[in-house]
């Protein structure tokens, strides 16, 4: 299990948002520096900063310009605004965008070039690319992890095998594949939190739709059963942990009580599913996924079962204590 490096490359945010079109980004300056990081996902609007107030600028996080700063720059003598640009620019900041279609001053993207400090220009209003662009720096910096697993979209219900290796996930989650069931990933799964309360797990671009069957080889799952049989990413709803049948151990027979599997910092429900010939695991695994569908909507089986026994065993009880107190 590795954990990928904190920070995103300014380049990288200006590839992703232009081929998304999330935010039309246009660099017009500092070119050198796109390999400056981002460490914070908030973007920072410090107009005062230009007026002298410049300590509460933070490090790792993109400062945003709108009209107001624009023209107060515009109306600073040539030498007064450079010498705040430099101040501003001295702080160790990533990057620097202007909204609503503003172009910064030239001696202003001088500076930018001088510093490699990536200046951007969007014609996008400022809430606009403080939304957009903070939702998309959340998710480059999110805690990422790699599972040694395989991730599978059952009934829209996200479900993450897990297990040594040579147990079966593969041939598992093929399986379930061949029942109509999408593939997210295989043998790595990219983990990332979402609003710190969920995960969310997609496929390496490298190893994107193929799976590894151990006497196949690497196949394409995508080109085999369509386009129907794979999807990017998916939430992480379930956790089913295949372990090798052990005679001598107690497993759950009930279902009552739940465990967990714990990654980032965020528990799923997980389910310990023992390996052992003549076990379909593809079927168990979809009623593992059905199952934790009906749980989610309030309807637990293994409980009402119980609830049902122990009322009972409670009628049962009371109707033994008045047939001995008759006797009596």
């Amino acid at each position: 299990m590795a954990t990928a490096p904190a920070g995103v490359p300014v380049a990288t945010v200006l590839r992703d948002l232009a081929e998304s079109r999330a935010i039309d980004l246009e660099l017009v300056a500092g070119g050198g520096g796109v390999d400056r990081r981002i460490t914070n996902p908030h973007p920072q609007k410090t107009g005062l900063a230009l007026s002298g107030f410049d300590q509460y600028l933070r490090e790792g996080r993109i400062l945003v310009l709108g009209e107001s700063e624009v023209r107060f720059l515009e109306s600073l003598p040539g030498d007064e605004r450079i010498a705040v640009v430099r101040r501003v620019f001295a702080h160790a900041l990533p990057g620097l965008v202007i909204t609503a279609g503003f172009r910064p001053p030239p001696d202003v993207a001088v500076e930018a070039d001088r510093a490699n400090l990536p200046l951007m220009t969007t014609r996008a209003a400022t809430p606009v690319v403080m939304a957009r662009l903070s939702a998309a720096l959340e998710t480059y910096l999110a805690p990422r992890t790699v599972v040694h697993g395989v991730l599978m979209d059952i009934l829209g219900l996200g479900v993450m095998i897990v297990g040594e290796s040579g147990i079966g996930k593969s041939e598992c989650a093929l399986d379930l594949v061949v029942r109509g069931h999408r593939l997210v990933a295989d043998d790595a799964v990219d983990l990332r939190v979402r609003a710190e309360s969920y995960l969310i797990g997609t496929c390496p671009e490298l190893t994107r739709h193929h799976m590894e069957i151990r006497g196949l080889g690497l196949i394409n799952v995508q080109d085999l059963f369509g386009v129907a049989s794979t999807r990017r990413s998916k939430r992480v709803e379930l956790v089913v942990q295949l372990e090798r049948w052990d005679p001598a151990r107690e497993y759950d027979r009930l279902g009552i009580d739940v465990a967990h599997y714990e990654s980032l910092g965020v528990r799923v429900p997980m389910i310990r599913m023992p390996v052992a010939p003549g076990r379909n695991l593809a079927i168990l695994v979809e009623v593992a996924a059905r199952n934790q569908l009906l749980r989610s909507g309030g309807h637990n089986s293994a409980r009402r079962l119980a609830e049902r026994l122990d009322a009972q065993l409670a009628q049962a009880r009371e109707t033994a204590d008045l047939e001995f107190g008759e006797d009596l």
